[in-house]
C-alpha cells in the first residue's frame, strides 16, 4: 500500500473507530440528543449498535491486516464494508432531507472506494 492509501486508510480507521465506539458505548437516549446525531431517532436502537460494531470492525480491518501482513485481502473487504455503510447513510440522509450530511457520507464513501480499489491485493494500482 503506497503512502496515499495508508494515509486515507488511517484517517478512515480513526474516524470509524471513534464513530463506531460512540455508537456502541453511548446510551441510545443520550446519543439521539447529541449534536449531529438527529438521524439516530429515526433508526432502531439495535441497528445503531450494529452499525457501531461494523464501523469498529471496519476500522480494524483497514489497518491490522496491512500492519501484520496477515490476510491482506481484508483491507479492501473492510473498505467495501465501510462503503456499504456510507451508502446506507447517504440514502438515510436523502430520506431525511439532510443534504449536508449526505455529501459528507458520499465523501467517506469515495475515500473507502479509493482504499478498496487501490489496495495492492485487488491488483489495481492507483
Amino acid at each position: 500500500m503506497d503512502l496515499a492509501l495508508w494515509i486515507v486508510a488511517g484517517l478512515l480507521a480513526l474516524l470509524f473507530l471513534f464513530a463506531g465506539a460512540n455508537k456502541l458505548l453511548i446510551p441510545y437516549d443520550k446519543l439521539k440528543n447529541a449534536p449531529l446525531s438527529g438521524w439516530v431517532s429515526h433508526v432502531d436502537p439495535r441497528l445503531v449498535k450494529t452499525i457501531g460494531a461494523f464501523e469498529v470492525l471496519g476500522a480494524l480491518g483497514l489497518i491490522l491486516p496491512g500492519v501484520t501482513g496477515t490476510a491482506p485481502i481484508l483491507v479492501p473487504v473492510a473498505a467495501l464494508g465501510i462503503a456499504v455503510i456510507m451508502s446506507g447513510a447517504a440514502i438515510l440522509h436523502v430520506r431525511l432531507r439532510d443534504p449536508k450530511h449526505m455529501i459528507v457520507n458520499l465523501f467517506y464513501l469515495a475515500l473507502a472506494l479509493f482504499v478498496a480499489i487501490g489496495s495492492p491485493v485487488t491488483g489495481i494500482s492507483v
